[in-house]
């Protein structure tokens, strides 16, 4: 008698009610505890943006007082002091950076996308031991072959040079082993056995066949590339020497360690937008190429 009234009140209309409700309550309250995370976080990134900008459009006093949301007159001033800079080849500085960056994204994207077709493809003796040992190189740091890189390139006359800021970047562990495994979840070896069986050579194979089938992760390696070399200042810092040929990262500095009667905050806070909007340019007009390829490279099938 007792298991027939449970299962009536199982079945009860009234319970079934409460308990959608119940489920609709729970359902409506994580969703508003999600936005309200999803906005505070929202807020955070992008609020030192705001900052930078509203600060670029302000003298030195005025953002020695503190920071408000209230923007300053002196944006134009600011931009004209930065260009005017005896000591700070703004212009030149932007070419360079954008030279640099370009070069080394290309080239880096390239051979590694190359070096992981090959590894990926080919079997031949050692192949696990090649894999390991550029993993091995990734792990590291650049800081560890400083001096013997600097001895190197001074023996090569090569200091004060755009060379080693671009020739050595196009060997990248890093970028090698996101393509490689990339490849092995959307390049199938029957595609590549087929070409081969067509008459196509290696090149061809891997430049009109590899490469489009690749593109989002090509796309991505070449955006973190370029945003890496952008923002490159422990090297240049040791290579250049010029005025002429430093880049944005060093005039930042340099800008920033000013002494006190040329130090302005104003100047500072515009070189850093300048700074940041050929990467904030190549986000929004690559951002589908992060996404497609983030996802496309984390599942094999």
């Amino acid at each position: 008698m007792s298991e027939v009234i449970k299962q009536k009140k199982l079945i009860d209309p009234n319970n079934i009610d409460r308990r959608g409700k119940e489920s609709k309550f729970r359902l409506y309250v994580s969703r508003v505890v999600s936005y309200l995370v999803l906005a505070f976080l929202t807020f955070i990134c992008i609020f030192p943006f705001v900052m930078l900008i509203v600060n670029a459009t302000k003298s030195h006093t005025a953002i020695t007082q503190g920071f408000d949301l209230i923007p300053g007159t002196r944006f134009i001033l600011n931009f004209q002091n930065m260009i005017d800079h005896d000591n700070m080849p703004v212009l030149s500085a932007l070419v360079n950076s954008l030279f640099i960056a370009t070069v080394s994204a290309s080239l880096t994207t390239y051979f590694s996308a190359m070096t992981a077709y090959g590894i990926h493809t080919y079997a031949f003796k050692f192949k696990n031991a090649a894999f390991t040992f550029i993993l091995f190189i990734m792990m590291i740091p650049a800081q560890v072959s400083t001096l013997g890189f600097l001895n190197l390139i001074a023996q090569m006359n090569l200091k004060d040079s755009f060379i080693p800021l671009i020739v050595p970047a196009v060997a990248s562990p890093a970028v090698f082993y996101y393509i490689k495994q990339y490849m092995q979840s959307i390049l199938p070896h029957e595609v590549i056995e087929s070409a081969r069986a067509d008459g196509a050579g290696e090149f061809r194979i891997f430049n009109t066949i590899v490469l489009p089938m690749i593109k989002p992760a090509i796309a991505v390696q070449a955006i973190f590339s370029f945003v890496f070399s952008w923002n490159n200042y422990f090297v240049p810092n040791l290579v250049i020497s010029s005025k002429e040929k430093k880049t944005i990262p060093l005039l930042i500095a340099q800008l920033r360690n000013a002494d006190y009667a040329s130090f302005d905050m104003g100047q500072i806070y515009m070189m850093i937008c300048i700074a940041i909007l050929p990467i904030l340019v190549v986000y929004l007009f690559l951002s589908r190429y992060i996404i497609s390829g983030i996802t496309a490279g984390s599942v094999k099938g």
